[in-house]
């Protein structure tokens, strides 16, 4: 009989009640992991109370003893880290080098989690006016929402729940169900460090168990990482409740290449960058700028490229693993095909190829195109698949001009020995994100990990919306803010 994944109900793991399950599949075997139910009604009713009650408690625990918790999880995360990623390795198919990985990125956010005392630091100024003195201080929320998706299901929930418990709020964390397994071992280890029961609830389903979460009244907040589509739903149907949200979208990350750059450093790079994990991540290069004749790289790029190979997580040969799913492999060959037929040079096409042992595997090796232009499909739409585009263009400015104008703006890259061109790059680029000869500019914790344009949708994107209604309703806002709230996000506006 398959094992029924558990939901996390004030503090006990618990089957559900429901009769609708989806299976977790391995994507290198189809052989069915478990079954993840899709909470029923009553049961997500029981975890919001039950961490509504949690939170009134919780946030009355001294800060200290809340980082005394992180410091004992942390502690237990770094024990069981090989077991965490051998979990998440078999229900996504990722090698163990990027399984480890990903438990460890996590692992760093619960170090930075321990040192919350410091961060929850307030302000103050004497004498804003005279003998008027003014503070801030920094407050829970209450019960937040996070919603994580299926290629890092460890270091996203990790992004979530300590950081959120750590400042004094619960959390209802719904993991993907297509990866539910390692969330579980996360909270089981959580618990063991001596989490109070309800602070952190497991609640597992797909969209109408969101639909239930996002719009609850006694949810305040929500943290959403996954597909555009996805973030488009969660963040309307969040800021509609006028609740905070904030929404880790697409990407289609470029990597310029200058004629100064060292070639061994820039091949090197894009080796891992483009085609790790599969191509499954929001951070990976899928797009390289060959900036005048370094577009002849490309010919040795394929050479490297071809020589990899996809496999199961643990064979010690393996580059990367599968993709997620069936839909996810029609869904890139598709693409590739669209690429094919829109003209692009297929230098490499990794549909079709095979893993000894492992036919049901959902396969897509290492593939590259050249020639490609902006309005081809594999250089519009994210591929979410171990397949890269090469671009010509014939200087910096050049390849400023494109990657601005692409609508995503989460990671960017230039590999080149020039400072000026690095700087002026930096300065110019409008993405949120960026590596001067470094491939993956993947911020350590106590950075924001944040993308510009259509890669992220936030807090003042919804207050911006807000603060406009309460413009034309009481006319009591300076101009200035109705023009300001459709700018950039970040910006600080004051209210009259």
């Amino acid at each position: 009989m398959t094992t029924q994944v558990p939901l996390l109900i004030n503090g006990e793991f618990i089957q559900s009640k429901s009769s609708e399950t989806l299976p977790v599949l391995n994507p290198a075997t189809q052989a069915v992991l478990a079954e993840v139910p899709l909470a029923t009604e009553q049961e997500i009713e029981t975890a919001v109370e039950g961490a509504k009650a949690a939170f009134e408690l919780w946030r009355h625990t001294p800060v200290t003893e809340r980082a005394r918790l992180m410091l004992r999880y942390q502690h237990l995360l770094k024990e069981h880290q090989e077991e965490i990623a051998a979990i998440l390795a078999e229900d996504t198919g990722k090698n163990l080098e990027d399984a480890m990985g990903d438990v460890w990125r996590g692992i760093e956010v619960v170090e930075h989690a321990c040192n919350i005392p410091s961060l929850l630091m307030g302000e103050t100024v004497e004498n804003v006016a005279r003998g008027v003195d003014t503070y801030s201080i920094t407050q829970p929320l209450g019960v937040t929402l996070g919603i994580t998706p299926f290629n890092f299901p460890a270091m996203i929930p990790l992004w979530m729940f300590p950081l959120a418990t750590a400042c004094g709020n619960a959390m209802i964390l719904k993991p993907s169900e297509q990866v539910p397994l390692a969330t579980v071992r996360l909270l089981e280890l959580f618990q063991e460090a001596g989490a109070p029961a309800g602070i952190v609830q497991l609640i597992h389903g797909g969209k109408e168990q969101v639909n239930q979460l996002l719009t609850h009244p006694d949810i305040q907040a929500t943290s959403f990482v996954g597909s555009v589509p996805v973030a488009k739903h969660v963040y309307q149907t969040a800021t509609q409740q006028f609740k905070r949200a904030q929404c880790f979208a697409g990407a289609k990350n470029h990597m310029v290449v200058l004629p100064d750059a060292d070639k061994d450093t820039v091949m090197n790079a894009l080796v891992g960058a483009t085609v790790g994990a599969a191509g499954q991540r929001c951070m990976a290069i899928s797009v390289i700028v060959f900036v005048g004749e370094t577009i002849q790289w490309a010919n040795e790029l394929a050479e490297r490229l071809a020589a990899i190979k996809p496999n199961i997580w643990n064979h010690p040969d393996a580059a990367f693993g599968p993709l997620i799913n069936q839909a996810a492999v029609t869904r890139v060959n598709k693409l590739i095909q669209s690429g094919i037929d829109q003209g692009a040079n297929c230098m490499i096409d990794g549909r079709g190829i095979e893993v000894e042992g492992y036919p049901d595997g959902n396969w897509v090796g290492p593939t590259l195109f050249t020639g490609v232009t902006t309005n081809m499909d594999i250089y519009k739409e994210e591929i979410f698949g171990p397949v890269v585009s090469c671009i010509n263009v014939d200087s910096l400015d050049e390849a400023l001009t494109l990657v601005n104008e692409n609508p995503y703006g989460n990671g960017t890259s230039i590999f080149t020995t020039s400072g000026v061109h690095a700087r002026k790059y930096q300065h110019e680029v409008e993405v949120g994100q960026v590596g001067i000869n470094l491939p993956i500019p993947v911020p350590l914790p106590f950075f924001s990990f944040t993308g510009w344009k259509g890669s992220f949708m936030g807090d003042l994107h919804a207050y911006g919306k807000q603060a406009v209604r309460f413009y034309t309703e009481t006319k009591t806002v300076t101009a200035s803010w109705k023009e300001a709230s459709t700018q950039a996000p970040n910006m600080s506006i004051s209210l009259k």
